[in-house]
Parts: C-alpha cells; structure tokens; sequence
C-alpha cells in the first residue's frame, strides 16, 4: 500500500502576525522563521522526506509567493508544490486540494507548523495504520489525550495517516477546520489510534510568537 506526504502551509498566519505586531518584530510569516539551521517550513519537509515515501505535497495559499521564494529551490526536485485557488479557504479544502493532486492509496497529514515531529513518529502512525485490522478504516493520529484505541475524535488534528480516497470524501464540499470532520469520521465507525510523542515539543503546533520561542529552546 503506498503513503505520500500532504503538507498544509495555505494559512493566513493571522496569529502570528499579531504577535509580531503587538511585540515591534519585523513581520515574517512563521513558516519562514529561522528554525536552528533552516526554517520552520524546510525542518518540517526535511523530516517528512526522511521517510522516503512516495511523494510529498505542499499546499500553499496565503503567502505563497513570499514562501516560494524562500524554499522554492532547494525543493522543486523532491516536492510537488500546488497553490489553493481561491487562496481564502479552510484547512480542509487546503488538505482535500493535496490529496486530490497525488495518487497513492494513504496520505500522512502533516501542517506545514510542525517542525518538532520526529520522523521516528511519523513512522510509528504509518505503522499502526498499515498493519491494523482494517486499514482503509483506521485513522493513525498524533495523541492529544490518550494512546492506543482511543475513544474519542475530541481535540485531535495533524498530524495523521489516512485512507487518501475515504478522508477525500470527507473533505470534499466541507470548508472548516479538521476536528469537526474528524469526529465525524470516528462516528461513521472508523478505528482511531492515538500514537504518543517521543517528547512534549511535538504536541506544540507554532501558532503563536511563544510557541516558536519554546519550540527554539
């Protein structure tokens, strides 16, 4: 069964930008940000490509030029870029857009504001997914409360690994965050399994100027 990587970075960045605003910083959309060696966007690719899967996608939508041109070249050999159009729409149409632009039978789920995301957790959700009783009906999800079986969709997003056909139609006409969708799926009787973080960082999506602060420490 083949994987590929869906990386949402289409957000308008508002909170951040409010942040930078309220604190006199040079506004700088987050995905941009120097991230140790590199940036935010660029650590979280890195980790997504060091899987090998079979294609990674990156969706972009507010700000695409700007991020283009800070990542553009260092990979256009290895990621497939596509841009939400039109640019103001939800999460799940910027997912649905990925999904609909590669062919393989999973999808991992990844937003583009999760550098912290070991690859070795990457891997354990494509792992429970594919060897789970049902995989086309089986949901591998970073853990926000507990592990395992979990009992329910409350409070989860990215990063996952999904069916890429069945989550599609899910997606497909919604414009709205995940978790809604989500919990619909866990009502429709999917198996959801909750997998747990190799440290705290990874359960911190950069929302905020802080999140970035505490993700750098």
């Amino acid at each position: 069964m083949s994987v590929s990587t869906i990386i949402t970075a289409a957000g308008k960045n508002s909170r951040m930008r409010k942040d930078q605003i309220s604190r006199g910083i040079q506004l700088t959309n987050k995905l941009i940000l120097p991230f140790h060696d590199k940036t935010v966007i660029e650590a979280t690719i890195d980790n997504a490509l060091s899987l090998n899967l079979d294609e990674c996608i990156v969706v972009l939508g507010h700000y695409s030029g700007e991020i283009k041109e800070a990542i553009f070249d260092n990979y256009k050999d290895d990621v497939k870029f596509i841009e939400n159009n039109p640019v103001d729409v939800g999460l799940s149409t910027s997912l649905y857009n990925g999904l609909a632009n590669c062919a393989s039978d999973f999808a991992l789920c990844i937003t583009a504001d999760q550098p912290t995301v070991l690859p070795e957790t990457f891997a354990e959700m494509i792992r429970v997914s594919q060897t789970s009783k049902d995989p086309y009906r089986t949901i591998s999800i970073l853990r926000r409360r507990k592990t395992g079986l979990l009992d329910t969709a409350e409070g989860l997003g990215m990063p996952f690994v999904a069916p890429r056909e069945n989550l599609m139609g899910y997606l497909e006409n919604e414009n709205d965050n995940l978790n809604p969708i989500l919990r619909k799926i866990f009502d429709d009787g999917y198996a959801f399994y909750g997998i747990k973080e190799k440290n705290e960082k990874e359960l911190v999506n950069i929302n905020h100027y802080d999140d970035y602060l505490q993700l750098l420490d």
